[in-house]
């Protein structure tokens, strides 16, 4: 009798054991589904404040149409992206473009005093201070995920259950790991 007593407990303990790193996978990739919606709303955020910025920009800028067209078509990618691949992607040349922006800007010093630019330029340069918040958050929640996958025990868990590994947000574009360069020529 004892030993049945022994051996219900130790399913009991089995059990709860697989029960808690099963809850512990769900609360993780929760935590990433969060952390990705916090940057799609900074991204959406960011994609609502461009039109302002291109119309009160456009008056004063004539010859950079090409910028503006550039940005106007990576905001429409940006938008479109699917996987965070693709959102990552877009984002960076999105962001390359809005980078070559503010460096033609400097060439307009009447833009540059324009209190809607001045305040549109303001709320973007927040906005972009959000999203690099919310990409490292992403990141940090899917490192925290991607590593309780892959540990033991919890990878025999997660790979019953097929818990896939996140991806991570990353700058693949060249261009934006670049600093913009200014010139008063």
């Amino acid at each position: 009798m004892i030993y049945f007593i022994i051996f219900l407990v130790l399913i009991v303990l089995i059990i709860f054991f697989f029960v808690s790193i099963y809850n512990a996978l769900i609360r993780l990739r929760n935590q990433v589904k969060n952390a990705w919606a916090q940057i799609d709303v900074q991204l959406k955020r960011r994609h609502d404040l461009i039109p302002n910025l291109i119309e009160t920009v456009k008056g004063y800028m004539t010859h950079e149409r090409q910028i503006m067209e550039n940005i106007t078509k990576y905001r429409s990618q940006a938008m479109n992206a699917q996987t965070v691949g693709e959102k990552a992607q877009a984002e960076s040349l999105l962001s390359g473009a809005l980078g070559q922006l503010r460096v033609q800007v400097e060439n307009y010093p009447d833009l540059k005093a324009n209190q809607n630019f001045l305040a549109l330029q303001e709320e973007l340069t927040a906005t972009e201070n959000k999203i690099s918040f919310a990409r490292q958050n992403y990141n940090d929640q899917v490192l925290m995920y991607n590593n309780k996958i892959q540990m033991f025990p919890s990878n025999i868990v997660a790979g019953m259950f097929n818990f896939k590994e996140e991806e991570f947000f990353e700058i693949k574009d060249q261009a934006e790991k670049e600093v913009p360069k200014v010139s008063f020529n």
